[in-house]
């Protein structure tokens, strides 16, 4: 690779999110559902400013969308679901797991979005890895869009979804029914991707449920590692690959450092105060290892704690990502959160951290993207410059 394509990064953001519309979605249903969707849809209201008037076209147009990436320097994308799937009742990310009622026309909204996910991305196969959804009410249906999304090239790999504490139609992650599931993403090297904001209960409608939700959020957003890890999922599957996203990681830490602890002292004395644990649930490794072993982190827009964090989980395991095309994200000014953040950090460092880590875990050809990042990624000396002062209107990432 020549010098100059060296002065530049070729970034890869690890966070960003698109769908389709309801029209779109509609040709990708199954004929069976038609009639039922434009029944839904027909009473179906947008509550979300970020998926009405000009803004819906970021989650899905290829000029817009690619233009505003390029503008801000990034060439490639790991790309979430967005928008509202057919028969979904809310943002896709928020919406709870089917009811037994309700699976039937959900497993059919997610799969329309799965074979539009796939065609959106076929468009420019070099520049995007799709994730594809799954539900767990039905393990063998899960088994089957795993397979799908494997095969239809949805190189992200599969979203789940902490299950609610007050969702008791699902069983929890911790229970070995779901290993069969586990075994084919090892198996096909699909990676499993926990995305920030799942998991949470049903607040209700009171004063403070929207309080609840900001406070605990985080809370619920690391269960699905916490119960994976205990439970002795990454130690009966040591090639899972899993990968908590938007959550930040500076809780990661002090969470692996008390684990180790309870893990060692079990290992150890078989007790833990008055509780005793039987052979059963001795894992024979640390917390840390099997983080090591089996998880990476994508950090959206990073706080100084999760940069700082980053030497402890590993500079293998943190990728960073804007969160584009959501407001919250560093969109339109990456360069100068980019500069806020890291502009400190060796290029080595930032090379893993902006584009190599993603493009290892999910499959990018750097080779292929190398042109791209050498028209419209910043230069080294670009983002070792620190940020002295917020340009105007900041993104909310620089406010932070």
């Amino acid at each position: 690779m020549s010098t100059a394509t060296q002065e530049h990064y070729t970034i890869i953001s690890a966070d960003c999110h698109a769908g389709g519309s309801h029209e779109m979605y509609r040709e990708y249903l199954d004929p069976a559902y038609v009639a039922e969707f434009d029944a839904w849809r027909e009473k179906y209201k947008n509550p979300f400013r970020d998926l009405q008037d000009g803004g819906r076209l970021r989650n899905w147009d290829d000029d817009r969308r690619n233009g505003d990436l390029e503008a801000d320097g990034i060439v490639a994308e790991v790309v979430f679901p967005n928008t509202v799937p057919p028969f979904f009742p809310s943002f896709v990310l928020f919406a709870r797991p089917p009811r037994p009622e309700e699976f039937r026309q959900r497993l059919a909204g997610i799969r329309a979005h799965n074979r539009w996910m796939a065609d959106w991305c076929a468009r420019f196969p070099e520049r995007r890895a799709g994730i594809g959804q799954i539900f767990l009410n039905d393990v063998d249906e899960a088994i089957k869009d795993v397979q799908w999304i494997h095969a239809n090239g949805l190189r992200g790999g599969i979203l789940i979804s902490s299950v609610p504490p007050d969702v008791d139609w699902l069983a929890p992650l911790y229970d070995p029914i779901y290993d069969p599931l586990w075994a084919v993403c090892e198996d096909l090297g699909v990676p499993v991707n926990s995305h920030g904001g799942t998991g949470l209960p049903d607040y209700g409608r009171y004063p403070a449920s929207a309080l609840l939700f900001i406070n605990e959020v985080t809370f619920y957003s690391q269960r699905p590692f916490v119960q994976l890890l205990t439970s002795g999922v990454f130690e009966r599957f040591p090639k899972l690959k899993f990968v908590m996203t938007e959550m930040g990681c500076a809780w990661l830490p002090p969470m692996l450092e008390q684990l180790d602890r309870i893990l060692g002292q079990i290992r150890d004395t078989g007790r833990v105060g008055e509780l005793r644990f039987a052979e059963e649930h001795v894992l024979p490794r640390s917390a840390t290892e099997y983080f090591e072993q089996n998880c990476w982190v994508g950090a959206s827009q990073p706080a100084a704690d999760d940069v700082a964090a980053r030497h402890v989980i590993g500079l293998d395991k943190f990728m960073w990502g804007s969160d584009y095309p959501h407001n919250e994200g560093t969109w339109p000014h990456t360069r100068e959160a980019l500069r806020q953040r890291l502009h400190d950090a060796p290029e080595s460092e930032m090379r893993k951290i902006l584009g190599g880590n993603a493009a290892e875990l999910y499959g990018f050809d750097l080779e292929a993207l190398a042109p791209l990042g050498k028209r419209f990624g910043p230069t080294v000396t670009d983002l070792a410059q620190p940020l002295n002062e917020l340009p105007e209107q900041p993104s909310e990432a620089l406010l932070r």
